[in-house]
């Protein structure tokens, strides 16, 4: 089996999500214009690393479609990753109190 994409529209923008550029290009044509949207509807950008690999791939499909700036598109900050925890860790530590 070869890893070979077959259409270009199927590369992969968000690795963490696997959200194709197909996807993007489809929430932005319905209308989904900034990188905040395309992340609501595809999820693209709230994996493992918050949009630090995808966002600026993202922000520059957009602009190319729509013809914003770049610049207004980026994000200013970003999330960082939160890891679960479960609530036992924190019962035993208010034991120790």
């Amino acid at each position: 089996m070869s890893d070979e994409v077959k259409d270009p529209k199927d590369v992969l923008i968000c690795r963490c999500e696997e959200v194709t550029l197909r996807e993007i290009e489809q929430a932005i044509d319905e209308g989904f214009d900034t990188v905040n949207d395309v992340k609501r509807i595809t999820r693209a950008g709230m994996g493992l690393c918050q949009g630090r690999s995808c966002s600026k791939v993202i922000a520059r499909i957009i602009a190319q479609r729509t013809g914003k700036n770049i610049e207004e598109l980026l994000q200013n900050s970003y999330r960082y990753p939160v890891r679960p925890e479960k609530f036992k860790i924190f019962d035993e530590e208010e034991s120790h109190e």
